[in-house]
């Protein structure tokens, strides 16, 4: 697949935090409940619930690489679809993180597949906010498989008072801003690319 000569197992392997939550907190009654702002501020614009996933992300100043990428792999027409969407939206600095020239190449047109395929594995077919994801994690004692649009099959955990994403190949993704509500979905902003199974 054109997506191992993008990025080696060697490289990607090389930056896998090797941080897996064995022991999740258990949550409390007050923490399953939604917590979710009205008309959130994310990457210095507000989010309105009333908007699309694209109009709302094309606003923030800290998700300029998903846009670009976004736009490059065509999926602008499917999420301003009418959904629902969850969205695990990777903010700048995740693209930043990746091997030197990893963007870039996958930004070209020839590795348009590859692109989808990452985008696709921070997509899933339904609306999930955060009270919902914790519910999953705690009836499946603690990992919750999440299976994405893109094939890809991540484990949510909640620890320390956080939801994080592992995906296939142990890397793991923190939501650091979660309940983005969006007229076709939900984004929760994450702090790490989450990549398809090398």
């Amino acid at each position: 697949m054109k997506f191992l000569s993008i990025l080696s197992i060697a490289t990607v392997t090389a930056m896998l935090t090797g941080c897996y939550a064995t022991n999740p907190t258990p949550m409390k009654a007050a923490e399953m409940q939604p917590m979710a702002k009205e008309n959130p501020m994310v990457g210095g614009a507000a989010m309105f619930s009333s908007k699309n996933i694209i109009e709302n992300a094309v606003n923030s100043n800290d998700h300029t690489t998903l846009v670009a990428a976004v736009k490059a792999a065509g999926l602008v027409e499917t999420l301003q679809g009418p959904g629902p969407f969850t969205v695990f939206a990777p903010v700048n600095s995740a693209f930043d993180a990746l091997p030197a020239g990893a963007v870039a190449n996958l930004l070209k047109p020839e590795n348009k597949a590859a692109l989808t395929k990452v985008l696709t594995c921070h997509v899933v077919g339904a609306s999930a906010m955060s009270f919902a994801i914790k519910g999953m994690i705690a009836d499946d004692n603690g990992v919750h498989p999440v299976k994405t649009l893109g094939g890809c099959v991540l484990q949510a955990r909640y620890t320390n008072g956080k939801i994080t994403l592992t995906d296939e190949n142990g890397r793991v993704s923190t939501v650091t801003v979660a309940d983005v509500k969006q007229s076709n979905g939900v984004i929760h902003v994450v702090d790490t690319v989450l990549l398809p199974k090398q």
